[in-house]
């Protein structure tokens, strides 16, 4: 079996044939699916389908992008959210200092918001980070400091120093498509030597589908291929990268039960 552990089945190209795209992936090996909410107004529509059907889970958060739409939401809010049996993650959430969507600190704020429901629920934090490895890993590590909570970097990019840094907290790290890309060189040394029990794969559908569909809307199908791609990388048989990813997924997403 297959996880994918990073998914939006309800942005556009995905939502308009859900149904479609969730049998398309369960015939290519996908036995679970973690969907993924970014801003609070889908937060209903993210645990709606998680409701509705048994492999999917959800999670709850505010991508950094949305942050200076989300200034006012409380704890309170988001900690609530997460009561519900089939949320099993609070995210995505992070720092991205590349777009600079929303304002440095406000992101700064909400991303020690998440980590402080994450503390307090247990339920991993799930991590967007972009062109900010070190205020990404000083609050990581701060944080951390004030009580011990789980936490992944998805769709992983950043350096192998930041890889490093973040294993060494405890962290999961989950590929992407972008693993399979012909220029994506230094991440696929990074891919070879992560700890077998801290991997995990993912598609971030609708974006970054991988080799060989580059250029089409990605689905939670083509998980496959990314897999199959780590596992070559990394010198294994693919059946050996889909247990371990498998296991690794439900031992972080303990609250996941199938």
């Amino acid at each position: 079996m297959l996880v994918d552990s990073h998914c939006h089945l309800e942005y556009k190209g995905l939502v308009e044939d859900r149904e479609g795209v969730l049998e398309r992936a369960r015939a290519a090996g996908v036995g679970a699916f973690l969907n993924i909410s970014t801003r609070q107004s889908e937060w209903d529509q993210v645990v709606g389908t998680a409701a509705r059907e048994p492999d999917v889970f959800a999670s709850v958060g505010i991508h950094p992008h949305k942050a200076d739409a989300h200034q006012d939401l409380g704890r309170a809010a988001l900690l609530e959210a997460t009561r519900h049996p089939k949320v099993i993650a609070i995210g995505e959430t992070g720092l991205d200092y590349y777009y600079d969507k929303s304002d440095r600190e406000a992101q700064k704020r909400l991303f020690r918001m998440h980590i402080d429901v994450a503390r307090e629920t247990q339920l991993p934090l799930i991590i967007h980070t972009r062109d900010a490895e070190d205020d990404t890993h000083a609050i990581l590590a701060e944080e951390m400091g004030k009580g011990a909570y789980p936490a992944l970097i998805h769709c992983f990019t950043a350096s192998a120093d930041f890889a490093e840094k973040v294993l060494a907290l405890g962290l999961t790290i989950s590929l992407s498509g972008i693993v399979t890309f012909k220029n994506a060189k230094d991440l696929q040394e990074v891919a070879k030597v992560i700890p077998d029990n801290k991997l995990l794969v993912e598609t971030d559908s609708p974006f970054l589908a991988p080799v060989p569909h580059r250029g089409r809307v990605c689905e939670p199908a083509y998980v496959a291929d990314t897999a199959a791609f780590v596992a070559a990388l990394r010198g294994t048989d693919v059946e050996h990268l889909k247990q371990v990813t498998s296991a690794n997924f439900f031992n972080l997403f303990s609250k996941a039960n199938l």
